[in-house]
């Protein structure tokens, strides 16, 4: 069967599915309707799919799901099976003023998906699969809506090569998806994150004018299109193809496993090895806390390493890491390396979210990236910022990947409100990015590494970019989308449909 979205965790069951968010939600009429029907697409405006259809895995409208709700609500859901259908469809919402938020996977984790204004809810999966492989050059062109692992599974198979990028939401999320909020994957030391991977892109704007971008190894010809788009998360185009870089499969591999007296210690290993030219796959880093949870290793920061390739590659890296371990400025001690098999067999679990969750937590993780020279300090002062809000019982964070100007932090944070009540849960859970996000921005930190900004983040995004720099990017957006039906509402943009939730207004 094709893959199709995961539902993030089930309604309460109690009656009819109803929106958060509910002011400025557009209806659509039964003409406009039936006139996108006329495109071919699939169209329903049934109560129980449109719930499913409107939310994604945003861990704070998780909890709001037991009480019946989501985020918001769409008014229809429209399904085109071809990029032209997609074109078409734009053009009559752009001609009648609806707005229309891209999805796919929904396996977004900042309310990226949600459709804040109602309208139309644009569902890419039916646009799905290989349409060609390039042998000689190993790129592959695929259709966005194409989910992960069905995609790895084919390009293995059938042509012997990967892309590589491995994302925990893998099976839950689509191409469209990894490239419309700058997605990594587990072994992006290796392969680079989605926007090295990106050869060229087929793009559907606003007013329905379908347009192709890059599609050369390297040129020169003004500014690269592809990384307009990428990272965009549906507010400048509808992504519906690409074309990506692939790799021979890999023909060996190596694990390893090292304790570091602090994570600051861990860090610094990790830093010299990436700098050296040639980092394993993944360099996946624990301070004492997560590393004692998951792995039961005590008191010790735990460096887990995993690299995969061609053999002399691996042997290189191999080398390199043992040096820099064994022999560098903090002599590591060697642990069993089936922590790595251990962490391979359950990287890509996501049930414990909708189990924590389910018991009242509040549960979210934060990750952004920072310089080096910034590591130590950042990592500190976030996680301390996270464990000071009250209600807040355990914060913690991994290194997940390493570059040789910086690194990614993951903030993992849980806790329980001081009211069993919604206010009280959504007051803990908007302190803890509060908190934790000003105190990464005022430390040097980016905004996010790979998750996006969505709703969630949209509040940062001046905070993050400056003023020049957003009002740079708000120029991009009146220029391509002067009607501002793309996914209103989203990474920082105002809207002409009502105002934007930053994400909760009190009172509401």
């Amino acid at each position: 069967m094709p893959a199709e979205p995961t539902a993030p965790i089930p309604f309460g069951g109690a009656g009819a599915v109803t929106a958060r968010f509910t002011s400025s939600t557009m209806a659509i009429d039964d003409a406009t309707i039936e006139r996108l029907r006329s495109t071919g697409s699939t169209v329903t405006r049934e109560a129980t799919q449109l719930a499913e259809a409107s939310r994604d895995w945003w861990p704070l409208a998780m909890t709001w799901a037991g009480a019946d709700q989501v985020a918001a609500l769409a008014a229809a859901i429209v399904a085109p099976t071809t990029p032209e259908q997609v074109a078409d469809v734009l053009r009559i919402c752009n001609e009648r003023g609806i707005p229309v938020t891209p999805a796919a996977g929904r396996s977004g984790v900042v309310g990226g998906s949600v459709p804040l204004f109602g309208g139309v809810l644009l569902d890419l999966c039916a646009l799905r699969g290989i349409r060609s492989v390039d042998a000689d050059s190993m790129v592959v062109d695929v259709l966005a809506g194409t989910f992960g692992d069905v995609f790895e599974e084919q390009l293995q198979a059938e042509h012997g090569l990967t892309v590589g990028h491995w994302p925990q939401s893998v099976a839950l999320s689509t191409v469209g998806g990894w490239l419309a909020c700058r997605g990594a994957g587990q072994l992006s030391n290796r392969y680079g994150k989605i926007e090295d991977i990106v050869v060229g892109l087929d793009v559907v704007l606003a007013d329905g004018t379908m347009l192709t971008t890059g599609g050369h190894a390297r040129q020169s010809a003004g500014p690269d299109l592809n990384q307009l788009f990428i990272g965009s998360e549906g507010t400048l185009g509808v992504i519906t193809g690409a074309r990506l870089r692939t790799h021979r499969i890999a023909t060996a591999n190596h694990r390893s496993a090292w304790s570091f007296p602090t994570f600051e210690a861990g860090a610094d290993a990790c830093r010299r090895i990436s700098q050296r030219g040639l980092a394993p796959a993944a360099l996946r880093l624990y301070d004492a806390a997560e590393a004692d949870r998951s792995y039961s290793t005590g008191d010790v920061a735990v460096l887990l390493v995993f690299d995969e390739g061609d053999p002399e590659i691996v042997k290189a890296a191999t080398a390199i890491t043992e040096q820099e371990c064994a022999g560098g400025k903090i002599n590591a001690t060697a642990l069993d390396d089936s922590l790595v098999e251990k962490w391979l067999g359950h990287r890509n679990d996501v049930s414990s979210l909708e189990a924590l969750i389910s018991r009242g937590y509040v549960v979210d993780t934060m990750e952004l990236t920072v310089a080096w020279a910034d590591v130590d300090a950042l990592y500190g002062t976030v996680r301390d910022a996270i464990a000071a809000v009250p209600g807040v019982m355990a914060a913690s964070a991994h290194l997940s990947h390493s570059y040789s100007d910086g690194a990614c932090l993951y903030f993992t944070f849980a806790g329980k409100p001081l009211e069993p009540t919604r206010e009280a849960t959504e007051a803990l859970y908007m302190a803890c990015w509060n908190e934790g996000t000003s105190a990464a921005l005022r430390m040097g930190g980016s905004l996010s590494h790979h998750h996006g900004v969505g709703l969630n983040r949209a509040r940062f995004m001046v905070d993050a970019l400056g003023e020049g720099a957003m009002h740079t990017l708000e120029a991009i957006k009146a220029g391509l989308d002067p009607n501002g039906i793309l996914n209103p509402g989203k990474l920082g943009f105002s809207s002409g449909f009502g105002v934007v939730p930053f994400p909760v207004e009190p009172g509401e």
